[in-house]
C-alpha cells in the first residue's frame, strides 16, 4: 500500500510566492498542496475543512502576523510549521522568536527566475517539508540567562592554549530540522574555555549570522558566522554560513575554516558530510564529532570517515531528536560511538576532548 502523502498548506501574502511554492512543492509525489491563503485568517478557514500535516508561513503579512498565528497554532491544534522568509538580517530576530515558538525550520523564499534556485528548491523546499511532517513538535525551553561577555576576559579565555600543541581538540557539529534550537540548548551549557567548535546548520544564507549572533548573545563561548580562514579556537563556535559549504583544514599546529561554494552535497550546501570529512583528513584521533536532530542522511559518510580516523563520534538519541533522520544513518552504518539525549552530549563532548 503506498504511502499517504504529506498534505501542505502555504500562507503568505504574495501570490507570486504562493504559486510558486505550489509548483515546486507539487513536482514531489510524495506531497500535496492541499490549498493555499493569503493571510492567517484565510488560512484559519481553510483548516476548518482540511488540517494540514505541514504549512508553510510567511512572518509579515496583513491582518495578522505569522508569529502571531504561530503561536494561536502551537496552543491550539499543534502542527509542523516551516516558517518561509525574505527578511532581511535586521528582521531574522523575529525568525528565532518563530523557533522558539515551536516552528521546526526555516526556508527561504523564492527568488523568481534564477534557474539555481529552480534547479536546487525542489531538493531543499521537499527536503524540509519531510522534515517537517516527520518531527516531533517539542515544547520550547526558555533561553538561560547569560552575564555580558567582558572583553578583556573573551580575549583571555580564547587565548589559552590555542595553537600551542598539535595534539589540540577540535569538535565537528552537523544538524537540520529542529537543529537550532537543539544547538541553544548544546552551545549555552559549555564553558568560556570549551574546545573550538565548528557548526553545520542547514539554513538559508542571511540567517546563519543572526543565528551565530542570537547563540553568542546567550553563550559563555563566542559564537560567530564562519569566514575563510577564520582560526578555530579554544572558547568559540563557527557557523557555517548558509548557501556555502564549510571545510576544517589545518596548517601546522592550527586549525582554520575554509568557505567554499559548489554544488549540493547530501542534498544540503552547507553540508555536513562536507565538514565531517575534511575533520576526517586534517583532525582525525583530535576530532570529536557529533552528529544532531535532522531529515535525511548528510553527515552519515562523513561521520564514518571520522570514526575510521580515529575520532569520537556522538549521536542524538531518538527521543530528544526533533526529526532521527541523520543520527539514525550514521548509527546504521556503524559510526557511531556514543547515542546520548541532547541534554548529555555537551559533557560527553568536552570528556573527549580532554
Amino acid at each position: 500500500m503506498s504511502q499517504p502523502k504529506i498534505r501542505v498548506l502555504i500562507v503568505d501574502d504574495s501570490a507570486v510566492v504562493r504559486q510558486t511554492l505550489s509548483e515546486v512543492l507539487s513536482e514531489d509525489p510524495a506531497i500535496e498542496v492541499i490549498g493555499t491563503a493569503s493571510d492567517p485568517f484565510v488560512a484559519a478557514e481553510r483548516m476548518e475543512d482540511e488540517v494540514p500535516d505541514v504549512i508553510l508561513l510567511d512572518i509579515e503579512m496583513p491582518r495578522m502576523d505569522g508569529l502571531t498565528f504561530l503561536q494561536k497554532i502551537m496552543s491550539q491544534h499543534p502542527i509542523p510549521v516551516i516558517i518561509c522568509s525574505s527578511l532581511a538580517e535586521e528582521g531574522a530576530q523575529n525568525t528565532f522568536k518563530a523557533l522558539e515558538y515551536g516552528a521546526v525550520d526555516i526556508i527561504a523564499k523564492p527568488r523568481l527566475g534564477t534557474k539555481r534556485f529552480l534547479e536546487e528548491s525542489r531538493v531543499i523546499l521537499c527536503q524540509a517539508v519531510k522534515g517537517a511532517a516527520a518531527a516531533r513538535l517539542q515544547i520550547a525551553k526558555p533561553s538561560r540567562v547569560v552575564e555580558p561577555k567582558l572583553t578583556a576576559d573573551a580575549i583571555l579565555s580564547l587565548a589559552k592554549g590555542t595553537v600551542l600543541e598539535t595534539t589540540e581538540k577540535v569538535i565537528v557539529i552537523g544538524a537540520s530540522t529542529g537543529g537550532t534550537e537543539a544547538l541553544r540548548s548544546l552551545l549555552e551549557v559549555l564553558p568560556a574555555d570549551a574546545p573550538g567548535i565548528v557548526v553545520v546548520q542547514h539554513m538559508p544564507e542571511v540567517f546563519t549570522r543572526a543565528f551565530a549572533n542570537r547563540l553568542d548573545s546567550l553563550c559563555e563561548i563566542s559564537v560567530k558566522e564562519a569566514e575563510t580562514n577564520d582560526t578555530v579556537l579554544r572558547g568559540r563556535a563557527l557557523i557555517a554560513p548558509g548557501n556555502h559549504h564549510v571545510l576544517l583544514k589545518r596548517s601546522g599546529a592550527r586549525y582554520y575554516v575554509e568557505i567554499k561554494d559548489g554544488p549540493l552535497v547530501s542534498r544540503h550546501r552547507p553540508s555536513v558530510d562536507v565538514l565531517f570529512r575534511s575533520a576526517a583528513r586534517y583532525a582525525g584521533q583530535n576530532a570529536v564529532a557529533v552528529i544532531m536532530t535532522g531529515m535525511g542522511d548528510d553527515g552519515a559518510r562523513g561521520m564514518l570517515e571520522m570514526k575510521e580516523a580515529g575520532a569520537a563520534t556522538i549521536a542524538q538519541d531518538e527521543a530528544t531528536s526533533v526529526v532521527f533522520g541523520m543520527p539514525n544513518e550514521a548509527i546504521k552504518r556503524g559510526a557511531v560511538d556514543e547515542i546520548l539525549p541532547l541534554e548529555s552530549i555537551a559533557g560527553s563532548m568536552l570528556k573527549r576532548a580532554r
